[in-house]
């Protein structure tokens, strides 16, 4: 159909139709022209977040290059003042080595007094050795921190006499079950206790002072009189028992409270370190028969009880650990030789290396010569460096 026929074909519509279809057109362009509109403010907007978002991107880079300077600064500074502050403390080191507390690192010579006047009416006034051990401790050599295991409180070690590598386990201050690892690895690669068999005690034990010696257990009793129970790792029975012969005892420990009596070990064999209402302001100590628990010999100790957190016999030497109350650096800062042999400035003034809190136990082993120390509930080995001791 050619275009003059749709003009006449228009042209013979009626005349509401075409004004229709002329309305049609002109809503047609209007909303086109809206759009067309709505494009372009479109189109402006997408420019102006483009630009603000460049800038913005351009602002984040510039204050992520101000944060990294600063970064690199800041660990700078403080690698400068750690190595200050490292410089500072083996400076306290040496003073405080050089200028120590007057602690009583020597053998009492009121007490030595008192034992050589009433010599005539004690018997085995002098303690006589069993072994050559003439060894004591000059420093710290190394510390290895094991790993992180159950309560603040509590004691791990060896057999000290024995050849066993298995690590017993006394977690917490207050239990029935001794938790054993077969061997070191097992202990430190696993934080659970799956690895670990248990051993449930028949009497239930209280401190930390416990021993494992020569394939037995000698613990203290919670319950009743301050009872030392000797208990067979083997066949798992009571073997023997013992009632501490001292009336009205207190803690050993004045910064160890649920402590009243540690039994430990050295070169010479077994002992007893406690406290009585009689002598409260010092450590007392006893020789004690590995057999039958009875005890061989006892001494008033010159170490004051006031500030201590542990102690360890080495060599026939009671070596007492001080700290503070609020945790410092622990030391032994005194040192009472039962067989008189060690001089007064023979005697080190040990420092342990500063760590998390304070020591809750420290059990030395005569077989490793190193010390199995709880601290804040991590388990931390120290090996020391030994030196003999000057006869007086």
């Amino acid at each position: 159909m050619g275009p003059w026929r749709c003009l006449l074909l228009l042209a013979l519509l009626p005349a509401p139709l075409r004004a229709q279809q002329q309305q049609f057109m002109e809503y047609m362009e209007r909303r086109l022209a809206l759009l067309e509109e709505r494009i372009s403010q479109w189109h402006d907007q997408s420019s102006r977040y483009s630009t603000e978002l460049r800038d913005f991107k351009n602002q984040v880079l510039g204050m992520l290059e101000t944060a990294e300077k600063e970064r690199e600064a800041l660990r700078a500074e403080v690698e400068s003042v750690a190595v200050r502050v490292d410089r500072l403390e083996r400076e306290v080191d040496y003073l405080e080595t050089q200028n120590p507390a007057p602690p009583c690192v020597e053998v009492d010579e009121t007490l030595m007094e008192k034992q050589v006047a009433t010599a005539k009416q004690r018997k085995n006034e002098k303690y006589t050795k069993l072994t050559d051990c003439s060894d004591t401790i000059a420093s710290v050599r190394a510390m290895k921190i094991l790993k992180r295991f159950g309560s603040t409180s509590g004691l791990w070690s060896k057999d000290a006499a024995g050849s066993s590598e298995k690590i017993y386990v006394f977690d917490g201050t207050a239990n029935d079950t001794v938790y054993v690892f077969p061997r070191m690895r097992e202990f430190t690669l696993f934080s659970a206790t799956r690895k670990a068999a248990r051993i449930k005690l028949p009497y239930p034990w209280v401190g930390t002072g416990h021993l494992v010696y020569d394939g037995h257990l000698y613990y203290i009793r919670q319950q009743g009189p301050f009872q030392v129970i000797k208990f067979n790792l083997a066949n798992k029975t009571v073997v023997d028992s013992s009632v501490f012969p001292a009336e009205e005892q207190i803690p050993v420990f004045g910064l160890s409270s649920f402590t009243y009596i540690e039994v430990a070990a050295d070169e010479e064999g077994l002992w007893a370190i406690y406290a009585t209402k009689e002598n409260e302001k010092n450590i007392c100590l006893a020789k004690l028969d590995p057999a039958s628990l009875d005890i061989e010999q006892m001494w008033d100790t010159p170490c004051p009880r006031e500030n201590a957190e542990g102690a360890f016999v080495v060599c026939g030497a009671l070596h007492v650990v001080y700290n503070t109350r609020l945790p410092s650096r622990s030391r032994v800062q005194c040192v009472f030789d039962v067989s008189g042999t060690l001089a007064a400035e023979d005697a080190s003034l040990v420092y342990f290396p500063k760590r998390y809190g304070s020591h809750s136990s420290m059990k030395y082993n005569p077989r490793e010569r190193q010390i199995y120390a709880w601290d804040d509930g991590y388990q931390i080995i120290y090996r020391m460096e030994m030196k003999k001791k000057l006869e007086v």
